[in-house]
């Protein structure tokens, strides 16, 4: 398989598990939803290797192996086809690798949010960084901000599992301010994300109907 059809699989596989972007992108510039695509794919790919699965070994050998990737694309070098979306970008890369080990700890959170938070917040400010450099944006997110939907990310990822911490139950975590002084594409996808908690919390899960999906992505698009 070439690098092309490589990073087209992998964009799949995202899509797979996020079909709400099939209409969620509509929102974005024309020039930035590929961009995008890959910037949520590579988001995915921590995180499911982060909060994924029961067994944290493979996720954490997976962290440590992007580690290295993200810490080499910023020296020309990649291995990984969403590079080829990304790694040429000039985005600071080596602070998204250093932010690694801080999601992997994030997988046990700590006694209540605001600790969990503190966890997330070397991640949240790498992620909010970077998709300001990727996005154009005057700046970065609220690392608070940032954080808190990684949160709600986290929770998203645990539904067999449950919720094992004091104060990230779902109610809580939808109660809190939207992402507004984001990147849209962060926006859209922090929208999708309460509104699947939303969803979870009257016990569906899965991805949202497409009607639920477009009005969440045009609230958040609109700020």
């Amino acid at each position: 398989m070439n690098d092309s059809a490589s990073l087209d699989s992998f964009l799949a596989k995202w899509r797979t598990q996020w079909p709400e972007w099939s209409v969620a992108e509509v929102f974005l510039p024309m020039p930035q939803r590929q961009r995008a695509r890959a910037w949520l794919a590579l988001r995915g790919e921590l995180t499911e290797a982060a909060w994924g699965g029961d067994d944290p070994t493979p996720g954490a050998a997976k962290l440590g192996w992007w580690e290295e990737e993200l810490a080499g694309w910023s020296r020309g070098a990649r291995r990984h086809p969403l590079g080829l979306a990304l790694q040429k970008l000039p985005l600071d890369w080596p602070l998204l690798a250093a932010a690694i080990p801080a999601l992997r700890a994030s997988r046990s959170p700590e006694a209540d949010r605001a600790a969990s938070l503190r966890g997330l917040e070397p991640f949240a400010r790498a992620q909010a960084t970077l998709s300001a450099q990727l996005f154009d944006a005057t700046a970065p997110a609220s690392t608070q901000a940032t954080a808190e939907a990684l949160l709600a990310e986290w929770v998203l990822h645990l539904p067999i599992r449950g919720v094992p911490a004091a104060g990230t139950d779902i109610p809580s975590l939808l109660a809190l301010p939207s992402l507004r002084d984001a990147p849209r594409t962060e926006r859209i996808h922090a929208a999708l994300v309460r509104a699947r908690l939303g969803r979870l919390a009257r016990g569906a899960k899965g991805p949202l109907p497409a009607p639920v999906a477009l009005l969440a992505a045009w609230r958040a698009a609109r700020g």
